[in-house]
């Protein structure tokens, strides 16, 4: 057990993220007490319920903040330039001070992690992981230096500023920064404020995978909902583009769930209507998640053709039968070949597709097959997923009922590092360029949280806009559906506020007049 004392509650979640980074496994905590010195530090773990205590002290120009660790301890302070006690001020969340004050905090934290030697780590039985990401624990590492190569900054001073405050690895480093630069030249031109794109969610699956925390119905079960769910959707479609009927709609993105496990008649009623209600003279992208190879057929795909839908998703995952058939996908590696070469005779000239590294069982030989059989396939596009056994998922239920979660978790930890290694090498030599990323969340108990991460890569051109502004939050994102989040972006400050649809099918069904009423209300201020 790791315990956190704070001098006051702020900062709480990013301190105990980054503390979770390094200590992946153990169990830690925060609370508010006052400023601790060696010997009250030491009297916590004479206790014996605690590994380490961090005491963490704010004070107007300065830092204080001190570990004690198996007899050992030790404490740093920084000094704050700035006279202004912003922390006091009523609406300090708002406040530019705020993020040079926490920056200079968890860089000071992070390097007096990084200086614990491993024999105090031992002898207080600690096992240390230093995150490749430095003091970044947020789920969007490249939000910050494509911010500011949008505001006119070089790319060498974004670099040795990124440097400087966060402490990553040169290759993460140079990563994020690759992928920031792509994504400020795709964003250049496309209008933030003014715009917006529309999310539209489908929440019927084929079957649910082991893995899988979404919200999914399995359509042999809740496919009698099906029509009513499309039913009210449509009405919100209607509702939403009167809302947004003066500004620029960027990108259309149909996800789930897996849209294609709607019947080929209800598919096309949801495209007509959105054909019906937004201006079809306007560019926009258009992406549908066809998703499980199992859900897709010739007249299903002559329909997303019908109404212009320029680019699909055809995801195996894994191009292992053997743990296709342990996660529950319920579809072959045929069937992903042939769904892929269906939709090329079709027309479809920008087809991604997704793969998850990590799945239970796997090893790097299988991972290293998958790709070989991707480049035999050629997609447009190729995204690489992270595995994180998520709270919501029978995967975790079943890991945790046999006692295996963390060892399971380190083990493929460290094959996981290999594949995004393998991943990135194999995009370079077939010509796709990394375009957007981000990592996972909520993953409590994940070993290496914060060391791995999810990464699109493209062949020019090929680029999805969408993935790009669902992660960077620099446009509104109006959504649709049962278990929908819009996300209205705010120029003004550069943040978002989130409206929520209910999860529940029947819910949706039943109450698509109040969904619509958040939004509406939360659009027109």
């Amino acid at each position: 057990m790791i315990k956190i004392i704070l001098s006051e509650l702020d900062f709480d979640y990013e301190l105990q993220a980054l503390v979770n980074s390094f200590f992946s496994g153990q169990r830690s905590s925060v609370e508010v007490g006052q400023e601790l010195t060696a010997s009250s530090m030491k009297e916590i773990l004479s206790e014996k319920k605690e590994k380490l205590v961090i005491g963490i002290c704010f004070r107007m120009e300065k830092i204080t903040i001190g570990l004690y660790c198996n007899e050992y301890f030790v404490q740093k302070e920084v000094a704050i330039s700035g006279k202004e006690d912003w922390h006091k001020h009523e609406d300090k969340s708002a406040h530019p001070y705020r993020t040079y004050y926490k920056n200079e905090l968890k860089r000071l934290l992070f390097l007096m992690l990084c200086d614990l030697t491993e024999d105090i780590l031992t002898d207080a039985g600690l096992e240390r992981r230093i995150p490749a990401w430095g003091t970044m624990t947020g789920v969007r590492p490249t939000k910050i230096p494509m911010n500011q190569l949008l505001q006119g900054k070089e790319k060498q001073e974004v670099e040795e500023q990124m440097r400087k405050w966060y402490c990553c690895t040169n290759e993460k480093l140079q990563l994020g920064l690759q992928i920031a630069i792509k994504e400020a030249a795709l964003l250049k031109d496309i209008s933030f404020e003014g715009g917006y794109s529309l999310y539209i969610g489908i929440p019927f699956c084929p079957t649910t995978c082991l893995y899988c925390s979404f919200p999914s119905y399995p359509y042999e079960r809740f496919g009698y909902l099906a029509d009513a769910y499309v039913k009210a959707l449509k009405k919100e479609i209607t509702a939403v583009s009167k809302e947004c009927k003066n500004r620029k709609l960027t990108s259309i993105y149909m996800g789930g769930g897996t849209p294609t496990t709607l019947t080929a008649k209800q598919l096309e009623e949801v495209l007509t209507h959105i054909r019906q209600c937004f201006p079809t003279d306007d560019q926009y992208e258009f992406t549908v998640e066809a998703g499980r190879p199992d859900s897709i057929t010739r007249e299903k795909l002559a329909v997303l053709r019908k109404y212009h839908v320029e680019r699909i998703s055809v995801n195996p995952q894994t191009m292992q039968q053997k743990t296709l058939d342990l996660v529950g996908r319920n579809h072959t590696v045929a069937q992903t070949k042939d769904a892929f070469y269906l939709a090329r005779e079709l027309g479809f000239s920008n087809i991604n597709m997704d793969l998850i590294i990590g799945l239970p069982k796997e090893t790097t030989k299988d991972f290293a097959d998958t790709l070989e059989q991707i480049k035999k396939l050629d997609p447009d596009s190729v995204t690489v997923h992270s595995l994180v056994i998520k709270r919501a998922s029978r995967l975790r239920t079943v890991l945790e009922e046999s006692g295996d979660l963390y060892e399971e978790e380190k083990k493929r930890f460290l094959q996981m590092e290999k594949m995004l290694e393998m991943a990135q090498s194999f995009a370079q030599k077939e010509g796709y360029a990394p375009y957007y990323m981000y990592r996972q969340k909520n993953s409590a108990g994940h070993y290496g949280s914060t060391g791995q991460e999810n990464i699109g890569y493209a062949r020019e051109g090929k680029e999805c806009l969408y993935n790009i502004l669902i992660m960077e939050e620099m446009q509104s994102i109006v959504a649709l559906g049962a278990g929908a989040s819009t996300k209205k972006y705010h120029s003004d400050r550069g943040q978002v506020s989130r409206i929520e649809n209910v999860k529940s099918v029947t819910d949706y069904i039943s109450r698509v007049d109040e969904m619509i009423e958040r939004k509406r209300h939360a659009l027109e201020r």
